[in-house]
């Protein structure tokens, strides 16, 4: 018997069937608009297809010019836009998937100067105002979705989904906070929801009854003067009178100050959201958000929470997460951590996206891992990301491999890293990486210091030894309140109750957020801790937050002017201060260091002296390439490749690690 009967069962739509429960959710991976870019897509639909995914969904194509998200951005509005379409619902349909184009305008989120909204205005997180649509232009766009529709139809697609959450279009219509009209598209719940409505209808009226329509409706705007939960409902309700096949989870605008999908969301943190709303309809609905491993997934169909499981970046980690939950094997699955770093993170700087833990992903016509023409002795110096990455590739790929570890256990600073509260999710990486290492057939040694003796009859050695902190020159720093990083989140020393940082970057903002929080909180503290209103007692499910309690009193001190934590990610940086400041930690730029002694630490700032009376000091002030063997190697005559931190210190980048690592065993 299967480990997940529900998850894996089949669904009867009535007209077609899904062969699971499980969705691939929409992402846009920049690859929509690049030259020659449909043609990788269709290679990383294809994946996703043979890795057993009941339904995929596209990332958001608009229908019409003024919809588009950036100037550039995808459109499906004329017939001679199908042919590249065809190609992709081709291969997903070989492969034995079924696939849905998202229909997505942006509204008052559009980065060009032809963005346009129930209400005139501007974003909060848009460069462009918005102008308001006239009644005209209102029912252009109901025509517009309706085209798409057909055309996606007549393209091979199996469906559509109607994109009504997130803040986009449809959703500024459903809300108060950015529909403020006074005719027959604003004012009351009914006209606020007319456009969604009319939308569905023309959609329906188009494609006929046996096309999959499904609607992505904002169940948790998270907004002030969002949609009631009554709204919620009875938009639901009408949208199954209106002709839906199925209804999908929206969590959140993206203007809203609340994270949704970062790695220190728990895990199916929105699933008591799509029961609610599920109790009262009819149509199957889709639960979203941090569900990533087929263990949660199981969970919420067999508790009735959802009729479906919608994942989107799982996906780019592991094309194959279905395929090997059918198997049973769920331990090969190549677990999302959430990270965003090189999903979200890259797609919003206008770049590909693709994963921190899957550097194949959106590149799969370009990295393709062949058996070695030649296997080769390989000895890997480090078992941190860009060592287990390495290893693990060039091993599957023929070559004979050894790992050199001196510390007890896989990971390198991945075991730092899944210490921090909310970063959970990197102990999945290692569990993976200990799969693949077994799998490949690679030669582990822990607890072993590589010599050159040791690494004499290896055709190549791999040094990945990583970084160590680096020691800034400051008087005093062999004090003994004077601590690395690196001592703190292994244990070695537990900090006072009084604790500077020196250094914000990444490592340094993890490190206050380890200092302050005690432990990763229940799902009911996190959600309070936020102010989401379980109750929904409040437009937009909004309450006021129920700060924490801080295990410490920390400051988060940077040379650099300004407040500490800018240059994070883009998707995630915000999230980390805004949680730093729930904890009451202290964020100062501008800093002179000037000495440590008994007294604390001394610092000049806003031109005024003054001394921190601290118990301890960590140092989180960047590191500096571990190189040790590297000279004595080459002396040796050895052939010696670097990668990962050995190779450049910056701030910590297990991103740049993975990857380089991965690319290295590619081309030897």
């Amino acid at each position: 018997m299967s480990d997940f009967p529900h998850l894996l069962a089949p669904l009867d739509l009535g007209f077609t069937t899904l062969k699971n429960r499980v969705i691939m959710g929409s992402m846009h991976t920049g690859l929509e608009e690049a030259r020659g870019g449909f043609d990788k897509l269709t290679a990383f639909y294809r994946q996703r297809a043979e890795g057993g995914v009941g339904l995929i969904i596209t990332g958001g194509i608009a229908p019409s010019l003024r919809g588009r998200l950036t100037p550039s951005g995808a459109q499906l509005s004329f017939f001679w836009q199908k042919q590249r379409h065809r190609k992709l619902t081709q291969a997903v349909h070989e492969a034995g998937g079924k696939i849905a184009l998202q229909i997505l305008h942006a509204g008052r989120y559009a980065f060009h100067p032809f963005a346009e909204a129930p209400t005139a205005g501007k974003a909060p997180i848009g460069r462009f105002d918005a102008r308001a649509m006239s009644g005209r232009r209102i029912r252009r766009c109901i025509t517009d979705f309706a085209q798409t529709a057909a055309l996606a139809q007549q393209a091979g697609y199996d469906g559509v989904e109607i994109m009504g959450s997130e803040g986009y279009l449809i959703n500024q219509f459903l809300c108060p906070r950015t529909n403020n009209r006074d005719d027959d598209w604003g004012g009351s719940s009914a006209n606020r929801r007319r456009l969604a409505l009319e939308i569905v209808r023309a959609v329906r009226g188009r494609v006929g009854q046996h096309f999959i329509v499904i609607f992505r409706l904002s169940m948790l705007d998270l907004v002030e003067h969002g949609s009631t939960l009554e709204e919620v409902i009875t938009l639901g309700l009408a949208l199954e009178q209106a002709g839906v096949t199925l209804i999908n989870t929206g969590i959140g605008w993206h203007e809203a100050r609340i994270p949704t999908i970062a790695t220190s969301v728990p895990r199916a943190a929105f699933s008591w959201i799509t029961e609610r709303v599920k109790k009262e309809l009819s149509v199957p609905v889709v639960a979203t958000n941090r569900i990533n491993t087929p263990e949660v997934a199981e969970s919420i169909l067999a508790s009735g929470q959802a009729d479906l499981v919608c994942l989107a970046r799982p996906f780019l980690a592991d094309a194959g997460f279905v395929a090997k939950a059918e198997a049973g094997t769920p331990e090969r699955i190549n677990t999302c951590i959430a990270c965003n770093q090189a999903c979200l993170d890259q797609v919003f700087q206008g770049q590909r996206a693709t994963c921190l833990v899957n550097p194949f992903a959106c590149y799969e016509t370009e990295l393709v891992s062949r058996p070695a023409a030649r296997p080769k002795w390989l000895a890997v110096v480090g078992a941190g990301p860009a060592g287990l990455a390495f290893a693990c590739t060039a091993a599957e790929r023929g070559h004979r491999v050894t790992l050199f570890e001196q510390r007890p256990e896989i990971g390198g600073q991945f075991n730092f890293a899944l210490r921090i509260p909310g970063k959970a999710e990197f102990a999945e990486t290692l569990r993976y990486f200990r799969y693949r290492l077994n799998a490949a057939g690679v030669t582990l040694r822990l607890n072993t210091q590589a010599t050159v003796d040791m690494l004499a009859g290896f055709d190549d050695v791999i040094l990945a030894s990583g970084v160590r902190p680096r020691m800034p020159d400051i008087d005093g720093m062999d004090h003994h309140s004077v601590v690395s990083y690196s001592r703190v989140l292994s244990g070695e020393v537990t900090p006072g109750g009084r604790v500077a940082i020196i250094g914000a970057g990444g490592i340094g903002v993890d490190m206050a957020q380890f200092l302050v929080a005690a432990e990763e909180p229940l799902l009911q503290d996190w959600l309070a801790q936020w102010g989401i209103d379980r109750a929904y007692q409040e437009p937009g499910a909004l309450m006021l937050p129920h700060l924490p309690k801080a295990a410490r009193q920390v400051w988060l001190l940077q040379r650099k002017p300004g407040e500490p934590g800018r240059g994070q990610g883009k998707t995630t940086g915000w999230i980390h201060k805004a949680g730093l400041r729930q904890y009451g930690v202290h964020l100062w730029g501008g800093i002179r260091y000037s000495h440590i002694d008994d007294d604390g630490l001394h610092i000049r700032r806003n031109g005024e002296s003054e001394c921190l009376a601290v118990d301890h000091i960590v140092l989180c002030a960047g590191q500096e390439s571990e190189r040790g063997l590297l000279a004595v190697l080459e002396q040796a005559g050895m052939t010696v490749h670097l990668i990962g931190g050995a190779e450049v210190a910056a701030e910590l980048d297990a991103r740049r690690a993975i990857r380089s690592g991965t690319m290295l065993a590619l081309r030897l």
